[in-house]
């Protein structure tokens, strides 16, 4: 991506919630990506300078540069984000250039993560869009100032449209290219508040399908992911890990390995041993050949999770046994107690590997003092925190986002970089690449947490549901990426029990997770708690409306009359799929509904069995998460995210032995094919409410949709994620 210096006049418009930088005058582009200059490096025309860091700039040819904050792995953010900004902004889409923002929580962090540079949890949308907006609208109104100025008018009398400043009265018109070459600096900045932005009905680029930044890029070959990285006299590298978490190398015999033509170095590290060759090709032959001896002293060497899993149901039965509540409205165990009639139902989830297209990789090149990092990454902010804690200086330290080949949380995670960044110490003055290997990924995989789930709910003499109490029996990741957060929330996990408090009105409702501890570190997925927590609610509510001979729609509907958002996604979603018509013989329709990430969405799916194996035909669903920035997509995430969960709910599955991952590649970790992909039908209902999550939120309804159909076809219900392969 090309770099930027200011060469004439830049303000910074800054409201309390967010900053907003735009730079009058052309830019001069370097051949790296780079935040703008300190206010000392500027040109000497740049008169005044409030900010050294801007989100947008304005070149006199009428180009508006758009800073892009998040993680660009598919989702679209590259996209929405600036579409955000620009809506507030009044700026002509067409003018409009994207660039990913130099990596400077101060001024970029996403407040859904407390400032931190962080793209997941379906909360980057959610995150930057009241700063954006406002933002915008900041610099929307610095402009008017400014051209009123130049005209001699008040700045109520000019207004913005497309890029272009407008005086009615006086038939006056001024691009924004145009007010860069003239603009003054203002002497006092315009104060905005949410309350000035505009009403939905006034959108022109928010809700319509602005086309997509990063697509010309991938479709013709030109995109730049972490793995494309390429730097003049760079070395590749390949490291041999324990195969268990948590054990180190104790010796090394290399003499094989630096036997091989083109390698440069062995390095040992804290966990493992890295080869550093002319290509990885030979730093991954040379790394076969490394013969080392490993401790045996972790404690996930006697992870077995077959056997784990037995001990996880029973602790999840264990119901005098309080767990670490998440979710509590009014006195869930004694409305069971009392109850007219009772359910109970146990679910077990294994581990789930996340599958990226992308394997792991991350380019580091040391030069004295200073390091420049290059990462496929969802957490910025921990990239720079991995180089800080090696012994750089945060003002050493620059690191790149490249586009993500997927992320799906296993991006979220820093060990990669690490590799990159402590074998560049050891080679300074050259650039070194790591790329892990599909088998690298599964070996040091951080999966979804295997999870027992234990449900009860009470019923009344009519049949409604009084008590509803959720046990979820797993480790967490929160515990160990957010420690402080975990302390400071007496121990609440949202990796693992988001999605297990409901809209539903039940008066009383008890979550509560019971962690582990058992040496193999879990981590994020796309959907984590959701994933589990849906499948097991979902399923349950499905089988009690079952039970009681009602219709499961309008059984979720009578439970839903305080959240007519919620009703008006099932019953569009009804109508769809003309739930609940027969498909004919051998065919069913589940449905299941999901608020997980603060959306709503309900999904129906077309079922059937072809010699034991389940079939999905079709998939209908309609959401609402409130502002719909680009309904395509949306669209798009939603199919992609419930194929994700089909994926994974027939037949993904990560099995521990010893404390090693048993599956190594594809060849026995089988994912979706094109032949076993199902047609999706997607309906976007938007709505005047704050934008929710979206990345994330068509895959908790799939399984719970598939199984509920499945009830139908066998009268067998299911309770384990994955399926069984066959039925």
């Amino acid at each position: 991506m090309p770099n930027s210096r200011i060469t004439r006049r830049m303000f910074i418009a800054g409201s309390g919630v967010a900053a907003v930088g735009v730079a009058f005058g052309a830019w001069k582009w370097r051949d790296a990506e780079q935040a703008p200059e300190p206010a000392s490096a500027l040109a000497p025309e740049a008169a005044s300078v409030f900010s050294p860091v801007a989100w947008v700039s304005i070149a006199s040819d009428n180009t508006v540069t758009i800073y892009s904050p998040a993680a660009e792995m598919g989702q679209g953010t590259m996209t929405s984000l600036p579409t955000v900004l620009a809506e507030e902004m009044e700026v002509d889409w067409s003018t409009v250039r994207v660039e990913q923002s130099p990596v400077n929580p101060g001024t970029f962090g996403n407040p859904g993560f407390g400032g931190a540079m962080v793209t997941g949890s379906s909360r980057t949308v959610r995150g930057y869009y009241l700063p954006l907006r406002l933002a915008g609208l900041q610099a929307r109104r610095v402009m008017e100032q400014a051209a009123a100025d130049i005209w001699g008018v008040p700045p109520t009398e000019v207004r913005a449209e497309k890029s272009t400043l407008i005086h009615e009265s006086s038939n006056r018109r001024m691009t924004y290219g145009e007010l860069a070459k003239v603009a003054k600096a203002p002497t006092t900045l315009p104060v905005v508040d949410k309350s000035m932005l505009k009403p939905m009905s006034a959108f022109t680029l928010i809700g319509k399908d602005v086309p997509r930044i990063d697509v010309p890029s991938k479709s013709d070959g030109s995109a730049i992911f972490g793995i494309d990285v390429r730097l003049p006299g760079m070395g590749w590298a390949a490291v041999k890990y324990a195969e268990v978490q948590g054990e180190k190398p104790l010796s090394v015999d290399s003499t094989e390995a630096e036997a091989v033509s083109g390698v440069k170095k062995v390095i040992t590290l804290p966990y493992g041993v890295a080869v550093v060759a002319d290509s990885f090709v030979t730093a991954k032959k040379a790394r076969d050949l490394l013969v080392v001896t490993w401790s045996h002293d972790a404690p996930g060497r006697s992870y077995d999770s077959d056997e784990v899993m037995t001990e996880y149901v029973a602790r999840a039965k264990q119901m005098t046994e309080a767990g670490t509540t998440w979710n509590k409205r009014g006195d869930a165990q004694a409305a069971i107690n009392g109850a007219a009639r009772t359910f109970t139902a146990t679910y077990r989830s294994t581990h789930m590997a996340q599958m990226t297209l992308e394997p792991m990789n991350c380019t580091a090149w040391v030069q004295g003092d200073k390091i420049e990092i290059w990462a496929p990454s969802q957490i910025p902010s921990g990239v720079l925190g991995v180089a800080i804690q090696s012994g750089f200086k945060p003002e050493n330290v620059k690191v790149n986002i490249t586009l993500l080949g997927g992320g799906y949380g296993r991006r979220a995670e820093v060990d990669f970089a690490i590799d990159a960044v402590l074998i560049a110490k050891q080679m300074p003055d050259t650039p070194i690449q790591v790329i892990w290997t599909r088998e690298d990924d599964f070996q040091r995989s951080k999966p979804r947490p295997m999870t027992a789930q234990h449900l009860s709910a009470g019923l009344d003499a009519d049949g409604r549901i009084v008590g509803w109490r959720h046990r979820v029996t797993s480790e967490g990741a929160t515990i160990r990426l957010a420690p402080a957060l975990y302390d400071a929330t007496g121990g609440k996990d949202p990796t693992v029990m988001k999605g297990s408090e409901n809209v539903y009105d039940i008066p009383n409702q008890l979550a509560e997770h019971l962690p582990e501890k058992r040496g193999i570190d879990v981590g994020y997925w796309r959907g984590v708690g959701p994933s589990y927590t849906k499948f097991a609610a979902e399923t349950l509510l499905d089988e009690i409306a079952a039970h009681l001979k009602k219709d499961p729609l309008q059984y979720r509907l009578d439970m839903l009359r305080a959240s007519p958002r919620a009703q008006a996604v099932l019953r569009r979603t009804a109508e769809m799929a003309n739930y609940p018509a027969s498909r004919g013989a051998g065919h069913a329709l589940g449905l299941a509904f999901s608020d997980a990430y603060e959306s709503f969405i309900a999904m129906v799916v077309d079922v059937s069995i072809a010699e034991g194996r389940i079939v999905v035909h079709e998939v209908w669903a309609a959401v609402d998460c409130g502002h719909a920035i680009s309904p395509a997509n949306i669209k798009t995430q939603i199919e992609g995210s419930a194929l994700y969960g089909l994926s994974a709910a027939l037949g993904e599955k990560l099995d521990y032995k010893g404390g090693q991952a048993q599956q190594q590649n594809l060849h026995s970790y089988p994912i979706l094919r094109a032949n076993g992909t199902p047609l999706v039908h997607v309906e976007v209902i938007p709505t005047d409410n704050p934008p929710e999550g979206i990345g994330e939120v068509g895959l908790p309804p799939l399984a719970p949709a598939v199984a509920n159909a499945l009830a139908q076809l066998t009268g067998r219900r299911l309770y384990t994620l994955p399926f069984p392969a066959t039925v």
